[in-house]
């Protein structure tokens, strides 16, 4: 079931206190749970449950990872 959520709603998947650790890109929606480096919602400064579009390309592997993350989603308005 793919969710649509707006930048609000998105907050709320933070990684922290159990929630799961969710980033938006470009408007798609990645659930980053599961990825070792973001334990705890959190990876070199950024923050899950976000929109990291523009923090994204000035990150050394680019949007290269991104296929490798499961889409969970839409980011809405």
């Amino acid at each position: 079931m793919a969710l649509n959520l707006t930048k609000e709603e998105l907050k709320q998947y933070d990684g922290k206190d159990g929630h799961k650790a969710y980033v938006a890109i470009d408007g798609t929606i990645y659930d980053l749970t599961d990825i070792d480096a973001w334990k705890g919602g959190n990876h070199h400064g950024l923050t899950a449950g976000n929109d990291l579009s523009e923090q994204i390309l000035n990150a050394p592997h680019k949007k290269s990872v991104l296929a490798k993350l499961p889409v969970v989603g839409q980011l809405v308005d």
